[in-house]
């Protein structure tokens, strides 16, 4: 993985079929190999975040033992 101070920035078409190449400099920043599964997380205010799963599901363990390890506040 990249130096997390690193940038990437391009413009990519939408295809007849709607999809998109992802630059082979983006691919290689986060390490995305072909076959990979990607998680694409879209909302209408802040847009379309592309992420790899097994980033993503690292981030959803993280939440989930985080709250494992919290004491139950019926607050919540």
């Amino acid at each position: 993985m990249s130096d997390e101070n690193e940038r990437f920035a391009a413009t990519v078409k939408v295809g007849i079929k709607g999809q998109i190449v992802i630059p082979q400099a983006a691919r290689a920043m986060f390490g995305i190999e072909p076959g990979d599964t990607l998680l694409l997380l879209a909302d209408p205010k802040q847009g379309i975040a592309i992420v790899r799963t097994d980033v993503f599901n690292h981030f959803l363990e993280s939440v989930t033992r985080a709250k494992a390890d919290k004491p139950i506040d019926p607050d919540d």
